[in-house]
C-alpha cells in the first residue's frame, strides 16, 4: 500500500463525509486558480498544508517528502519560464549573451514565473489534501453521486489500482536486479533501467489481462460497484467550509494588484 494510501485510510477526517472534502478542495482550488494575487496562493497552500497536518494528523516530515515530489517538477517548470531570448541585453536581471542573442531573466519574467509557482503549489495542496484524507473507495463513490459517467469513474479506479501493481512489479524487478550486481557502475545501470522498463510493460500488460478474466467471471457488466460507508453531511463542516473560502476570495479582492 503506499503511503498516501495508508494516511487516507488513518487520519482524523475519516469519518467527514466525502463530499464534504472534495467540495473544500475543488472551491479552494478555484479560488487559488482564478485569484491574480500571490497572497491568495500563499494562503492556499498554508491553510491547506494545516489542514491536513494539524486536522487531518498526517505528520509534517511525511507530508513535506510528498509534497516535495510535485514541487519540484512545477519549479523547474516556473524556471523555464522565467528564462526568455531578446536581442537587446537592457533589462535583463542577469542573462548571457549567445551569437548576439541574450538569454537571461527580466522582473517581469521572474514575477510571471513566481506567481505561476504559487498557484500551481496551492492547486497541489488542495489535492493533497483530499489524497491524503480521503480514500479512493470514497472518492469513486462522491464521483457516481455526482453524476460523473461510469465510463471516467471506473477508469480512475482501474488506474489507481494499476498504481500499486506497477510499483509493487517495479520493485521486485528492481530488488532482482540489484541482488546480480544489475546497477553497480552506470552503464550496467542503464542497461538494468531499460531491462526494467520493458518487463514492467509486459508484466503489467498480463496483470490487466488477468484483472479483466477475475472481473468477468464475477459478473462484470461494464460497471464496478464498490462498497460505501455512510457518511452524514455535517452542517458545521459546510459552514467553516464557506467561511473559510469566502476569507480566501476577500483576501483575493483586497490584495488584487
Amino acid at each position: 500500500m503506499l503511503q498516501i494510501d495508508c494516511y487516507a485510510y488513518a487520519n482524523r477526517l475519516l469519518s467527514v463525509h466525502p463530499g464534504e472534502k472534495a467540495a473544500f478542495s475543488l472551491v479552494t482550488m478555484i479560488i487559488c486558480l482564478a485569484s491574480p494575487s500571490p497572497v491568495t496562493s500563499l494562503a492556499v497552500i498554508l491553510l491547506a498544508a494545516l489542514l491536513t497536518i494539524y486536522r487531518a494528523g498526517v505528520p509534517w516530515r511525511p507530508y513535506l517528502g510528498i509534497a516535495a515530489v510535485p514541487a519540484l517538477f512545477l519549479a523547474f517548470g516556473a524556471a523555464a519560464v522565467a528564462v526568455s531570448f531578446s536581442g537587446q541585453p537592457d533589462g535583463y536581471l542577469f542573462g548571457l549573451s549567445l551569437g548576439g542573442t541574450c538569454v537571461g531573466v527580466t522582473p517581469r519574467d521572474l514575477g510571471i514565473a513566481a506567481r505561476l509557482f504559487l498557484k500551481s503549489l496551492g492547486a497541489t495542496t488542495c489535492l493533497l489534501f483530499l489524497a491524503l484524507t480521503t480514500p479512493m473507495v470514497e472518492v469513486v463513490s462522491a464521483l457516481r453521486k455526482a453524476g460523473v459517467p461510469a465510463l471516467f469513474v471506473d477508469l480512475a479506479a482501474i488506474v489507481y489500482r494499476f498504481i500499486f501493481v506497477l510499483a509493487e512489479t517495479a520493485e521486485r524487478i528492481y530488488i532482482s536486479q540489484s541482488s546480480r550486481l544489475g546497477y553497480k557502475n552506470l552503464r550496467s545501470g542503464y542497461i538494468s533501467l531499460g531491462q526494467l522498463a520493458a518487463n514492467l510493460f509486459i508484466r503489467a500488460y498480463r496483470r490487466s489481462q488477468a484483472l479483466f478474466t477475475a472481473m468477468s467471471a464475477r459478473c462484470y457488466t461494464g460497471e464496478i460497484r464498490v462498497l460505501e460507508t455512510g457518511h452524514r453531511v455535517s452542517v458545521k463542516n459546510v459552514a467553516v467550509i464557506v467561511v473559510l473560502d469566502l476569507s480566501l476570495v476577500a483576501l483575493s479582492l483586497v490584495n488584487l494588484p
